[in-house]
């Protein structure tokens, strides 16, 4: 991999995380990044940095797997992420402890618009809260908002499952049961 490439991957990662605290370990981003790709093609400055060929990035609790890991600069500032594969694999730990998954066939960060959009037999899971599926799943980093729908083409419904809220044990009472009244024998 390239010196530049190198210096252009953090953006992947701050891509995904600023998906949320619903979807990130904040503390992630602290973390140090290892990447590996079968080949990366990286401009110096403003432009593409392409990474292709079993692209697997993980800082922290953050895995991503992906063919392909396509990176658009401007101004210097990285503008998009277009992560692709068969699927794209992520997962992610939250900073509640639970964990997100992810599938799909593309996932496109918009940073100027704060929107995430997982496209291709979109599938999202948070183990405790939910799954969402469907042909693609927009989340807006800013509000929260998440939208679904049918992908261009496809007809596929939009599935959503909401786990109920885990009801804790009752508390014991400290008092010992009084035993049943004896019955006599007549």
């Amino acid at each position: 991999m390239t010196r530049s490439a190198a210096s252009l991957l953090p953006a992947i990662v701050v891509a995904l995380l600023l998906a949320g605290p619903a979807w990130a370990k904040s503390s992630d981003r602290e973390q140090k990044m290892n990447v590996t790709a079968s080949s990366s093609d990286c401009s110096t400055g403003d432009g593409p940095c392409i990474l292709s060929g079993n692209v697997h990035i993980v800082q922290g609790t953050l895995d991503i797997q992906s063919a392909k890991a396509d990176l658009r600069r401007a101004d210097g500032d990285i503008k998009s992420v277009k992560l692709n594969g068969s699927p794209v694999k992520l997962k992610q730990q939250n900073d509640d402890g639970s964990w997100m998954n992810a599938t799909a066939a593309q996932v496109d960060y918009d940073l100027p618009n704060d929107t995430v959009v997982f496209s291709g037999d979109a599938h999202v899971d948070q183990p405790g809260r939910g799954t969402m599926t469907g042909g693609r799943i927009v989340y807006n980093t800013k509000t929260g908002q998440v939208q679904s729908g049918s992908a261009a083409g496809d007809n596929k419904p939009v599935s959503m499952t909401f786990e109920p809220k885990k009801k804790s044990a009752p508390a014991a009472s400290g008092k010992t049961p009084s035993p049943a009244p004896k019955q006599d024998g007549k």
